[in-house]
């Protein structure tokens, strides 16, 4: 069964507009695992527009489950993978101006400069996964490169799956899981993911390791609550 990794870059999102501490995001971290959640995932930007550089390290007490950091692998990020060695490090290409990670990394232009990072990152003890789009070529670079896990964007899945033939959004993504299994590398999926399409996309890709999902599930919880929206997403896993 897929974990199920919660992002609660949002969490950081409402505190800071308030100033404080409310919501307590280390408090945050610990009850969603106490809740189920398999994993916490942040991504903390260069503005600190959510999560800051000292969550990350309060975060990292809490963690009984695994702790997903994504981010650009500029100096900043890199250090926080150095001093805390999450369980995994998530390289995502978006620069510090983006708004949320919505595409894959392009790799085949930035072929040596991922190279470089996983190697180092792997050097220190963590995983390392790459935020891809599902492209076969890319995929198989990326096992090239030494990473354990890709991250299939699944944006255009999300976008689709609503309008039209879910057995034709999906397919690419199987397709994609394929080439990663047959080059040894574990699954990981995001972006978009929720309530309505979780489920489906898990049936169909028996394969993932885990889906990182934030701002639907934590949308979800203003309604549900966090303990019962954790389940819910859950379920759609099974």
């Amino acid at each position: 069964m897929a974990k199920l990794s919660v992002n609660i870059n949002k969490i950081a999102t409402l505190r800071n507009a308030r100033g404080g501490n409310l919501p307590n995001v280390k408090q945050f971290a610990i009850d969603c695992q106490a809740f189920g959640a398999d994993g916490i995932t942040i991504h903390p930007r260069p503005d600190e527009r959510h999560i800051t550089m000292a969550d990350c390290f309060e975060i990292a007490e809490t963690i009984v489950t695994e702790y997903n950091i994504e981010g650009f692998p500029d100096e900043r990020y890199l250090s926080i993978i150095k001093e805390i060695k999450p369980t995994q490090a998530t390289l995502v290409p978006d620069p510090p101006g983006v708004l949320t990670s919505n595409a894959g990394w392009d790799v085949s232009t930035q072929y040596e400069t991922l190279k470089k990072h996983i190697e180092t990152i792997k050097a220190w003890g963590v995983r390392v996964s790459v935020f891809v789009e599902p492209k076969e070529e890319d995929i198989e670079r990326i096992a090239q490169l030494g990473a354990d896990r890709i991250e299939l964007y699944t944006g255009p899945y999300a976008e689709g799956y609503p309008l039209g033939d879910k057995s034709k959004e999906i397919l690419p993504y199987q397709k994609a899981c394929e080439k990663a299994l047959a080059c040894g590398l574990g699954i990981n999926a995001g972006h978009d993911l929720n309530l309505d399409n979780l489920a489906f996309f898990n049936h169909s890709l028996r394969q993932l390791d885990e889906v990182s999902i934030g701002h639907a599930l934590l949308s979800d919880a203003l309604y549900y609550g966090i303990e019962n929206a954790i389940m819910l997403y859950k379920r759609c896993l099974h």
